[in-house]
């Protein structure tokens, strides 16, 4: 008998006696709202679920990647609901256009928009549930319900003695109705919201019975890989069958839209049988280039086209005609990976007719659209159970290896699961895209009078809409989603959503200044991208906030008093700065060989401000500390913002002295984390968050930290050694 290391931790928990054993792959919870008789299960609305069980479930519309959603939304209903949020159990939601993100119109999890988009809504949810079991107890007492009260799951007669559980009233709360706008606690009653709670899922996640999308197992379970092409956009055209089939357990080997699958009965023996694999390739469609090649594009490109004009504040031509100096420069950012914990996988089984998928996926109506594409299925035969994400960071928004599986399922007829290889994630992703900006300011003496911002790449829609815009619209049959993905993008910005990913962050400039131009000049290479977490944000932020501090420098300014100066009107923008530099120490000596460097930017809706603390040691960069200040409106569990904002510094960390993936004639040169490094345990910095309270609605907290860190690293290393960096990854030397 084998036993892997998760199974282990099962087992070793029950044996304590203080565990279940139990494991259950996330169902599928009902949309149906009401009181059924045969379940004792009363429905008030889409999210909630109270049995005569007494039994609370909450269908959580948006998925838990690691960012806090289960416990953060299951607080909200908890607290108007009045009940512990640890009696909730938590259901992940199936498809369902009542659970799609307002935002996006798709069932997408992203944008650091859960706790925005869901505080009003779910908070109405429990509120308007609690007031239809008041009524319903206040019906049996025959007493006015104003005067009954609720505590902690029941509702509390007048005369403060006699109460009734919820589960004794879900059946006549059903008939009562709630009318006119539900009343919400004030804050001075909030139980639960600002407080820092456990989470819910740590339990769970310990001991190993939290279900990932790799820890699905089912009966008869099969297991596939795919060898894709080293080029994106090439084909397999043939591949020695016979010698893959020959080794032991292998059932199946098979060529696909982007490669050769091989399935076995084992996981290792597919892989085993993969390393005979030799494919034979056709590369006319195939990217083919260097990296230098990309930038080369942007600035051929650049030069060639101005860009839409994306912001227009006075007019900066005249401001440049009439400065005393003009400064201009260019900056670079790489090709990022996500670096997910969890590597991609799925596992599907199509039988009778229909199919089900088991996915770490962020979006689960694009997974069912990714699902039914290559099949004679509609997206209506396929029903997908989301699990909990071994990290997301944007990744699984697009749906790839959940199409891979499928197409395998489709063919095998067993229940299948697809693995990639940490190598094959590296290689073969979707990644954040690369960017060049062009920046130039315009000074009369001392003033700056003039800004212009040319950001020159990509934008993500053009890769996305594939599967966005028929998971918009599930019911239109698979011959029109190419014409639904042109539609798309044509009434982008009119009919559909605008593409932000490439400017947000810079057009929300916030410094007074009288002349500001910000373009964009759209171009693609071809490389594959995708959302990253902070998007727009990461690379907007590094241009934005190192050219500030270029600026400062070269009106012979200290950095933080310049950007002082230019926040006269944006309250919140300097009271972070001022709280992040406080905190830090901005301006105090420091030891001999370390520096300070300061950076601000708003992203999704929360000000952050941060000083980062370096010096270099032994020829390497080293962060000794990250003072945070952050300003996301109303906390709702201030220990998920500590996190998440930490977390985002560390992942700006790593993009800021690690992160790049590189092409040499059209190939990934990373393959694991030797060359594709993230911030390892002994370069973790001492990171300092401070939460400024606020009453305001909340903003998100999961990509906010990770834009200003890298510009505050590159302007402590300026003030180190003199020498300005304009190109990521930044170095020492």
């Amino acid at each position: 008998m084998t036993m892997n290391r998760r199974d282990f931790m099962k087992v070793s928990t029950a044996a304590s006696g203080s565990l279940m054993l139990a494991v259950s792959l996330p169902g599928c919870s009902t949309i149906k709202t009401g009181f059924e008789k045969e379940s004792g299960q009363w429905s008030p609305d889409v999210w909630l679920e109270l049995t005569t069980n007494d039994e609370i479930f909450f269908t959580l519309a948006r998925v838990e990647m690691g960012q806090g959603t289960y416990t953060g939304l299951t607080t909200l209903v908890a607290e108007e609901l009045d009940v512990d949020p640890a009696r909730i159990k938590v259901k992940f939601a199936p498809v369902a256009p009542e659970y799609r993100n307002p935002l996006y119109g798709l069932q997408a999890t992203g944008g650091s928009t859960s706790v925005a988009i869901s505080w009003k809504p779910l908070r109405e949810a429990g509120a308007s549930a609690r007031q239809m079991l008041v009524m319903a107890a206040a019906r049996v007492w025959k007493v006015d319900d104003a005067e009954c009260s609720t505590q902690d799951g029941r509702v509390v007669h007048p005369n403060g003695i006699d109460s009734l559980r919820y589960g004794q009233l879900v059946e006549l709360a059903d008939k009562e109705i709630v009318r006119g706008d539900v009343a919400l606690k004030p804050r001075s009653e909030w139980k639960y919201i600002g407080r820092e709670g456990g989470k819910l899922d740590s339990e769970a996640k310990a001991t190993g019975k939290a279900v990932y999308g790799i820890d699905v197992e089912l009966p008869g379970m099969v297991y596939a890989v795919m060898t894709r092409c080293p080029r994106y956009g090439g084909k397999a055209t043939g591949f020695n069958r016979s010698d893959v089939l020959a080794w032991p357990g292998v059932l199946d080997a098979f060529i696909t839209e982007r490669g050769v699958a091989v399935v076995a009965d084992r996981y290792w023996r597919a892989r085993k049988a993969q390393n005979a694999l030799k494919v034979e390739w056709d590369f006319s469609e195939a990217i083919d280039l260097n990296n230098d090649q990309v930038f080369d594009s942007y600035r051929e490109a650049a030069n060639e086209d101005a860009g839409a004009q994306e912001r227009s504040d006075g007019d900066f031509d005249d401001a440049v005609e009439s400065a005393s100096r003009v400064v201009e420069a260019e900056y670079e950012q790489p090709y990022l990976d996500h670096a997910a914990m969890e590597p991609m996988n799925a596992t599907a089984w199509y039988r009778d007719g229909s199919m089900e998928v088991w996915a770490s996926t962020q979006a689960p109506d694009l997974a069912r659209i990714a699902a039914a594409r290559h099949s004679s299925l509609s997206p209506g035969d396929v029903t997908v159970h989301t699990t909990f994400l071994g990290g997301g960071f944007g990744r699984r928004l697009t749906q790839d290896y959940v199409e891979e599986v499928a197409i395998v399922a489709y063919k095998i007829k067993k229940p299948v699961k697809l693995i990639w290889s940490r190598e094959e994630d590296v290689r073969h992703g979707f990644w954040r895209p690369a960017m060049l900006h062009r920046m130039k300011a315009s000074f009369r003496g001392n003033e700056l009078t003039g800004w212009d911002h040319q950001i020159v790449g990509p934008q993500i829609l053009d890769w996305y809409v594939r599967n966005a815009a028929p998971a918009q619209y599930p019911w239109a049959p698979k011959f029109l989603y190419g014409t639904l993905g042109r539609v798309g993008l044509m009434a982008e910005g009119i009919a559909t959503p605008k593409d932000m990913s490439a400017i947000e962050g810079a057009i929300g400039y916030p410094y007074q200044v009288e002349n500001v131009s910000v373009r964009h000049t759209h171009t693609d290479p071809g490389v594959p991208i995708t959302w990253w977490r902070s998007v727009g944000y990461s690379h907007n932020g590094f241009a934005v906030e190192t050219f500030m501090d270029e600026l400062a420098h070269e009106a012979g300014q200290e950095p933080l008093q310049f950007r002082r100066k230019l926040l006269a009107n944006e309250p919140r923008h300097r009271a972070v700065l001022d709280r992040a530099a406080e905190r830090a120490g901005w301006g105090t000596p420091l030891g001999e060989g370390r520096a300070r460097g300061i950076s601000l930017f708003k992203s999704f809706g929360t000000y952050v401000a941060q000083v980062v603390e370096a010096s270099i040691e032994n020829g390497e960069i080293k962060v000794h500390k990250v003072t945070c200040s952050v300003d996301c409106g109303q906390v709702v569990n201030p220990r998920v913002v500590e996190d998440q904002i930490s977390g985002g510094i560390l992942f700006g960390l790593s993009a800021a002295l690690f992160g790049e993936i590189t092409f040499k004639n059209g190939e990934v040169q990373q393959s694991n984390f030797h060359d594709s490094r993230v911030l390892r345990m002994h370069q973790v910095p001492e990171v300092v968050v401070d939460i400024v309270d606020s009453d305001v609605e909340p903003t998100g907290v999961g990509e906010p930290g990770v834009p200003a860190v890298i510009p505050a690293l590159g302007n402590a290393l300026f003030a180190l050694t003199g020498k300005r960096q304009r190109r990521l990854p930044l170095t020492a030397g």
